[in-house]
């Protein structure tokens, strides 16, 4: 963690590319950001340690080796408990706020019901972020000053993709705890991939990260207990050459989940993702190609 001033001076989110792009592919990390801001800390009602607990720690460095396979990697300073973009723009909980929310705003989906809307109000474990009610004005500062910057700049890297190659592929990268709730923890897997059950990703490109991981001898689930968030429904558009696939990773393989330190287990998986990188890169084909129009 890194307590910082603000976001106005701060960079809330970088786009790391290599010299050169050598492939469709986008790596995005969304939730391991881990600058928080003084004023957010002073306003919540948890430790430092405990308000980490939805941060997807290190998810960018196992993820590094996209930059060597000619790929960029989209990466959050922000943490998710301070601002979530793998939401819909207003998921937001009336109770959570001093103030009118906007009459546009989603305050009945299922994520905001559950305390994890665009601005959370929990952290993994149930655990209430915020001492009292949160300015709305503060909420929708958020939302315009990084919340949309993210997604426009997510966008734009897309479409230059998709102009340049004809296709493009977003992989999504998440971590998720060690036991799982819902699932039997004697079986959990070690890496979940959601498709939104085969609407946002072209199955040979899926089938083959499967394959790809389980050839590294990791146990891979899809699409249970995560079968991708916002960004994977909302970029996943397969017919038109646009290929969303999340990727969560079994925190129990590279950290302490209680101190978020490194594992032994870290530069292992490193070499592995890299290997994972290397190869799910080299898959494509005219099949992820967007389908032509029928003839009217």
């Amino acid at each position: 963690m890194r307590i910082v001033r603000d976001f106005e001076t701060e960079t809330a989110f970088e786009v790391v590319a290599p010299e050169a792009v050598l492939c469709p592919f986008m790596f995005n990390s969304p939730h391991s950001g881990s600058r928080y801001p003084a004023s957010f800390l002073a306003a919540s009602r948890l430790d430092p340690q405990r308000i980490r607990r939805s941060e997807d720690a290190f998810v960018d460095e196992l993820f590094a080796s996209a930059l060597t396979h000619g790929a960029p990697l989209m990466r959050a300073n922000f943490p998710r408990a301070f601002l979530d973009v793998n939401r819909e723009p207003y998921e937001l909980d009336p109770k959570m706020f001093a103030g009118r929310l906007p009459s546009y705003a989603n305050i009945r989906s299922l994520r905001v019901a559950g305390g994890l809307g665009t601005i959370a109000r929990i952290v993994a474990e149930h655990e209430e972020i915020y001492a009292g009610p949160l300015d709305v004005d503060e909420a929708l500062q958020r939302i315009e000053r990084i919340y949309k910057p993210y997604h426009a700049t997510l966008r734009r890297w897309l479409a230059r993709q998709h102009v340049t190659f004809g296709y493009a592929v977003l992989i999504d990268c998440h971590s998720m705890p060690s036991l799982i709730r819902g699932m039997d923890n004697r079986n959990r897997p070690d890496f979940v991939l959601g498709d939104r059950y085969g609407t946002s990703c072209g199955a040979s490109l899926v089938d083959g990260a499967v394959e790809i991981l389980r050839s590294l001898g990791y146990a891979v689930a899809r699409n249970k207990p995560y079968a991708g968030g916002f960004i994977t429904e909302h970029y996943g558009r397969p017919g038109k050459g646009l290929h969303a696939l999340q990727v969560e990773i079994n925190r129990g393989l590279y950290m302490n989940e209680e101190t978020y330190e490194r594992t032994d287990q870290f530069e292992r998986l490193v070499r592995d993702l890299g290997l994972f990188v290397a190869e799910i890169t080299a898959l494509g084909g005219s099949g992820l190609r967007a389908e032509p129009l029928a003839a009217e």
